[in-house]
């Protein structure tokens, strides 16, 4: 017997096909109203995303890939891996990786010297470092060219102090372009290396000099591991920001100095070959893609290393 109002769930015939467990559960979710009203809102964001983003990127792909008889091809891809082209490439990568090391040593010790200072000058500091980044980079590059010139300032002030050699070739070569775009990566570097800094417990550093920790010792066993994590998201976005620049170096360097921008700009402007610079833009995004997946890889093995130290 059965008590009154107590209803017996139903019995799925023999042989009967049962509902798949993820069908059903989509199918909820989709009846929810809540869920119906979500995706009627992120219909916009995703319709804005795929024009703007995904599809630029998927013609520049399918563009790469396409050859001069409109049939498919890695042609442009190999040709960018040779000759004058690699050469450029090459030289990318370089100036890059030296503008992020030297980005991030001046960066460092700006970063750790504004920490240092008490609220209101730490703010007025900062505004010194961060107001020159919203001039105008055509502006800023000007300004390196007459201060870097051979009778700019600099070189004047080294003749006039009769240093060997002066006046010292400061333009038109690497040494031009790593100046002009680490001053333009610079503020990327102090902003982040000063907010992680910022957060850092002093009495950690306090702790360690109680213990009879000399200096040094605080400043590579403790201050270094704790500013590490904003020291590689700071070298990893100016070596991705300085992989595809294009004024600075444009500007400021020479013929040996030319960059996958400037082979871009000048495939695309002078000699019409879009399938070329579509293919450099690729690799530019794929190489962007490897600094993120090796931010990635670093961050993991950071957090491996802290977790074992703490196990220990």
């Amino acid at each position: 017997m059965t008590m009154a109002g107590t209803a017996l769930a139903p019995t799925p015939a023999p042989g009967a096909p049962t509902p798949a467990p993820g069908k059903r559960g989509l199918g909820r979710a989709l009846s929810d109203r809540r869920t119906r009203f979500g995706l009627l809102n992120a219909t916009p964001v995703v319709v804005y995303l795929l024009i703007l983003f995904v599809y630029p990127i998927f013609s520049t792909l399918m563009l790469s890939l396409k050859g001069e008889e409109g049939g498919f091809t890695l042609h442009w891809y190999t040709d960018a891996f040779q000759g004058a082209n690699l050469e450029i490439l090459l030289t990318t990568l370089r100036i890059s990786a030296e503008t992020s090391l030297l980005a991030l040593v001046v960066g460092f010790v700006l970063a750790s010297a504004i920490s240092r200072l008490k609220p209101l000058w730490a703010g007025l500091a900062m505004l010194v470092v961060v107001v020159p980044h919203f001039i105008s980079a055509l502006v800023r590059t000007y300004g390196w060219i007459i201060l870097l010139g051979d009778n700019g300032v600099v070189n004047n002030a080294l003749t006039d102090m009769h240093v060997p050699g002066a006046p010292v070739q400061l333009l038109y070569n690497e040494i031009g372009v790593v100046i002009g775009t680490t001053a333009v990566m610079l503020p990327y570097t102090v902003l982040l290396l000063f907010a992680v800094m910022k957060g850092i417990d002093r009495r950690l550093l306090a702790a360690a000099a109680s213990m009879g920790a000399g200096r040094i010792t605080i400043f590579r066993r403790v201050y270094v591991p704790l500013v590490a994590p904003g020291l590689v998201n700071a070298g990893v976005l100016c070596f991705i920001l300085c992989l595809g620049y294009y004024l600075t170096p444009a500007l400021m360097g020479g013929e040996k100095q030319t960059m996958v921008a400037s082979l871009i700009d000048e495939q695309v402007m002078k000699q019409n070959q879009w399938n070329g610079a579509s293919a450099l833009g690729i690799i530019l995004l794929l190489l962007t893609f490897a600094g993120l997946l090796l931010l990635r890889l670093l961050k993991s093995a950071g957090e491996a290393l802290r977790n074992r130290g703490t196990a220990s």
